[in-house]
């Protein structure tokens, strides 16, 4: 029996087990073939408001248990993410198109590795003494914010939810995961399966597929003090100022428009290969890409004609049926609004070096030359396989092109010289800088985040950012005795 075979989930919600949602069940759909892969139960603002009151119930109990006793649950989630991480890499490759080294990464390196770095949250040290005047004890400590929201995307569902739901869970809070809904059978059932069999106890995580409603009402709902958002930026600034108004704290990992710089004396072979997989990788949709190639004018010409090349000869198709480098978009309208850009980037006038063409969801790897940086390619995030070429000539230039944008997720910079490298990434605005390699980097020990309108900051992975993000902190004094006072 398959791992997702063991409970009834099909058209079902996981809210207190595997129930029948509000909502009008749904098909979910293969990208690359169309073909429906399981019936997702849906929920509503009726189902958020019940979740919501059951998990501030459980939270209360699982707080108040040993660390070890969270640890555990944890680590055991580990372990089944491991043990079945074949079957739950097949589901995210058919369900958000991603390949399947892309779909392992997800599990092995992301989910697996997400939950071994939180079980190690549970025991941190969470708080320091402090001095006082008075003649007291006096100390801070961390104390888990209550129920924590956790809105996820389609294009890394495993680990872009659970970079929240492990830490989040292991800190002694209780989850609501609002997976998208084009891929809430591997980025939201399969987690649910995993800390149902992990033994997590009842209540402690919700998963309630749904639609803007749903997400409204648990940015909404005054018994969640803590929303992790990953998604678009447009979105997100909607959240922060819904959460606004209820004075909730806000995590929001949006959108980029990364530049890759590829000074003159690069290793041209190696940079345009890191070129073409930062662009290239996972069709695009991804916030990390490389969406902007800024290369030095004495190698720009060469460097297109040689990324146009890899552009031509990346294999694209079905994941599951042969051996490609990039599968399918993950739906109609994604692809339309990224063939769109490039359509008016060239009336704009770029040049086309490669690709611009579609068949069914499946775009070709594109290579946009000459861009002008009024051409949509280059000043807004496209989120798909397209690379928009701009050459600059000295470094002052490349850092006024790389800061002329208002992202600051990831900068990359190409380069044989080490400090001038580190010195000019010093002058770009970007939560995160790789000398050396392409823009899409992460790991679950490191802090991870944006600035800008990328973002507010490194709200996940790593000690520190994971118990800023789901703790509060308290002040705390302890007297021999009640002093006196002048009343």
């Amino acid at each position: 029996m398959n791992f997702l075979d063991a409970a009834d989930w099909q058209g079902r919600i996981f809210s207190g087990g595997w129930v029948k949602g509000s909502g009008e069940p749904y098909d979910s759909t293969e990208p690359a073939t169309g073909k429906m892969l399981g019936r997702v139960g849906a929920a509503t603002p009726a189902d958020l408001d019940r979740a919501v009151a059951h998990a501030e119930q459980a939270q209360r109990t699982w707080a108040a248990l040993p660390y070890l006793d969270r640890a555990q649950v944890l680590r055991r989630a580990a372990v089944l993410f491991e043990k079945h991480h074949a079957e739950i890499a097949e589901w995210i490759v058919r369900e958000s198109g991603a390949l399947r080294p892309f779909a392992d990464i997800q599990t092995s390196n992301g989910a697996t590795e997400e939950c071994y770095e939180a079980a190690s949250l549970a025991a941190a040290p969470f708080g320091e003494v402090l001095r006082s005047v008075e003649d007291r004890l006096s100390f801070s400590r961390r104390r888990p914010v209550g129920v924590v929201g956790v809105i996820s995307p389609f294009n890394a569902p495993m680990v872009l939810a659970m970079r929240a739901v492990a830490p989040a869970l292991a800190l002694g809070n209780a989850v609501v995961l609002k997976p998208d809904p084009r891929t809430a059978i591997c980025g939201g059932v399969t987690i649910a399966r995993v800390f149902e069999e992990a033994g997590l106890p009842d209540g402690l995580l919700h998963v309630l597929p749904g639609g803007a409603d749903v997400g409204a009402a648990l940015v909404d709902d005054p018994r969640v003090p803590v929303i992790a958002f990953t998604g678009s930026t447009a979105a997100g600034k909607s959240i922060a100022a819904a959460a606004a108004q209820r004075l909730k704290r806000v995590h929001l990992e949006l959108g980029g428009n990364s530049a890759l710089i590829v000074l003159e004396d690069a290793d041209l072979d190696k940079a345009v290969s890191a070129g073409a997989f930062g662009s290239f990788f996972n069709a695009g949709q991804i916030c990390m890409a490389a969406s902007r190639h800024l290369v030095h004018a004495s190698v720009a010409e060469e460097y297109t004609a040689r990324l146009a090349e890899h552009a031509d000869a990346v294999p694209v198709g079905d994941p599951m049926t042969g051996t490609v480098l990039m599968g399918p978009m993950i739906d109609e309208r994604q692809l339309q609004a990224a063939h769109a850009v490039v359509s008016d980037s060239l009336a704009a006038g770029a040049r086309l070096a490669a690709g611009g063409t579609y068949e069914g969801l499946f775009y070709r790897p594109t290579v946009l030359a000459d861009v002008p940086l009024t051409a949509r390619a280059y000043a807004e995030e496209v989120f798909g396989p397209v690379a928009p070429v701009v050459a600059f000539h000295d470094l002052d230039e490349a850092a006024r092109l790389a800061s002329d944008t208002g992202y600051g997720l990831s900068l990359g910079v190409l380069t044989r010289d080490v400090g001038k490298g580190l010195a000019l990434a010093d002058r770009i605005p970007s939560g995160l800088v790789h000398i050396n390699d392409q823009t899409v980097n992460d790991e679950a020990t490191v802090p991870f985040g944006g600035v800008g309108d990328s973002g507010n900051g490194s709200r996940h992975g790593g000690t520190v950012a994971n118990i800023e993000a789901f703790t509060e902190q308290q002040w705390v004094t302890v007297r021999n005795e009640i002093p006196g006072y002048p009343f």
